[in-house]
């Protein structure tokens, strides 16, 4: 009886604890406009630490099992948050903020360094070992590398990497040789840092992809837009604050090209139809064979 009132107990003290945090993440969805998740699988707790430092002033981030986050999402008050449990990966943690989500990724993404893999790792992108020399001297490693089907030869007493290798895509979990293989080679495939999955704004869900943005190619692109837009107003003769002293000087233009080929005198023109008329006239003579 007594080991039965203990077990109660503990499952009502479990319960209680369950409650109480599904309740501090319901609060924190509802007090903050932007909600990202993060996935800290693989992320060092020094490094975390780090992290939470250089966002205390941006954001606040908050760990806790699937399970409760799940539930806090469905009892939010924030439309369509529950379609942020299919990017709940790895190991889930609420990263929330009042920060623009752009730069909010942009601010992660710099702080991440490169690390190496280790065994039983999934590599986050394809892996190419580049040709060219190494450093290592001729022995064993030639067969090491004739087992990953790495084509390589001996140049100036060294081992040397004959062409690129492309040892591993992107999600493939990598074996102990491999990975023994590129910490010698000094690659590394890894980043150290928080891995933001994805990021609830107005009702919207906005991925990694999306997310991470090429400022100098989006720059450029809406450069390019100004200027289409330009020609294509100038074109259709669409007055605008912006395309009004344009449109005036193609208008001008315009017409002093059509008086001269009507032969409209006007004093603008004057001279220019008149160099007209003596090269016409001295075409004439010419076709003619007029002294």
């Amino acid at each position: 009886m007594i080991e039965y009132k203990s077990t109660i107990r503990k499952a009502k003290h479990v319960s209680e604890s369950k409650t109480k945090t599904v309740n501090e993440l319901k609060k924190l969805l509802d007090e903050y406009p932007i909600v990202a998740l993060l996935n800290l699988e693989n992320l060092p707790a020094k490094q975390l630490q780090v992290m939470k430092g250089k966002l205390r002033k941006e954001a606040t981030i908050r760990m806790a099992k699937k399970s409760l986050i799940k539930e806090a999402f469905k009892e939010s008050g924030k439309p369509n948050i529950e379609k942020m449990n299919k990017y709940l990966e790895g190991m889930p943690a609420l990263l929330l903020t009042r920060e623009n989500p752009f730069k909010l990724f942009k601010i992660i993404k710099k702080s991440k360094s490169p690390a190496a893999i280790k065994p039983g790792q999934v590599t986050p992108k394809d892996i190419t070992i580049p040709a060219g020399p190494t450093p290592f001297a001729p022995g064993p490693i030639i067969g090491e590398l004739g087992m990953l089907r790495i084509k390589a030869g001996i140049e100036a007493g060294k081992v040397a990497i004959k062409e690129d290798a492309h040892v591993a895509k992107k999600g493939d979990v990598i074996k102990p040789q491999l990975a023994s293989l590129l910490l010698r080679l000094g690659i590394e495939p890894m980043e150290i840092g928080l891995d933001l999955v994805a990021v609830y704004a107005n009702g919207d869900i906005l991925t990694k992809d999306v997310l991470d943005i090429d400022e100098d190619a989006f720059v450029q692109k809406l450069r390019n837009a100004a200027a289409e837009a330009m020609n294509l107003a100038v074109d259709i003769a669409y007055p605008s604050k912006d395309t009004i002293e344009l449109l005036v000087q193609k208008s001008f233009r315009d017409a002093k090209t059509i008086a001269i080929e009507r032969d409209i005198l006007a004093d603008i023109v004057i001279e220019q139809i008149i160099a007209k008329a003596n090269a016409q006239a001295e075409s004439i003579k010419k076709t003619a064979n007029l002294e």
